[in-house]
């Protein structure tokens, strides 16, 4: 009677664990290959930033950190803001407090991500509104406060950029931004190598209508409220969050 009695005991526990194991496993959702932070523009909050005030790239997230808390600014979240050159100069149009530092490029052909074709513009106006456009579509107008011009495009009108190869084995850490349907802005980095295509698909399956690549390799950024930091390497612009200090 005993045998009997420790059998259905382990029979039991046997099938209350694993069906508990399997309930688990369903409610589980599988770790997500990126990290991202939604900015909603009309809060104009966000902003770019490339020099110091003395004329100085910043390049680093540290560097900017540290300027902020002397206007009695808090940095919330910042990413490297687009592709640039040796000199940390950008590569393509730059806007900051509406002034053009760096005209737009217009050449199609060239070396690097940058001229994978349709690159793109992403940019924010007076209003609050956060656009992101192919290169051949963008037209300037007193209305918009920052602009960063990168490439490729990664999503336009909902659909993959055709340039971009499925199971492509150019895999880098990459970081972008895309506009979600309700306006506002989702920008995304890779937790580990991926390619172009896996990357574009990321922001389509999250709504977003166009999406850009911002840059690879040198790919970081910086999120207060979690206190995550994932380091690269120097970078040129960077694009911000930032909350004024009460006085």
């Amino acid at each position: 009677m005993k045998k009997i009695v420790v059998i259905v005991y382990w029979i039991a526990l046997f099938y209350s664990v694993g069906w508990l194991g399997v309930t688990r496993a369903e409610q589980l959702e599988p770790p997500s290959r990126f990290i991202d932070y939604v900015v909603d523009p009309s809060q104009k909050q966000l902003a770019f930033y490339w020099r110091d005030e003395d004329k100085q790239p910043y390049r680093s997230f540290q560097n900017l950190k540290a300027a902020l808390q002397k206007q009695q600014k808090t940095l919330l979240f910042a990413m490297n803001g687009g592709i640039f050159q040796e000199d940390f100069k950008p590569l393509g149009l730059y806007i900051e407090d509406g002034v053009v530092q760096y005209r737009l490029s217009t050449r199609q052909h060239g070396f690097g991500n940058f001229y994978i074709q349709p690159n793109g513009v992403f940019y924010l106006t007076e209003a609050g509104e956060g656009f992101i456009v192919p290169t051949s579509q963008f037209h300037h107008d007193a209305s918009i406060q920052y602009a960063t011009q990168s490439g490729p495009m990664l999503v336009i009108d909902g659909d993959i950029n055709p340039k971009l190869r499925q199971g492509s084995f150019n895999l880098r850490i990459r970081n972008g931004v895309g506009v979600l349907p309700n306006g506002q802005l989702l920008f995304a980095i890779s937790k580990t190598f991926v390619n172009f295509y896996d990357f574009a698909d990321y922001f389509k399956q999250q709504g977003c209508l166009n999406a850009l690549y911002l840059d690879g390799t040198v790919s970081q950024v910086y999120i207060a409220e979690n206190k995550r930091h994932i380091p690269g390497g120097f970078v040129g612009i960077i694009i911000a969050d930032v909350v004024q200090e009460p006085d």
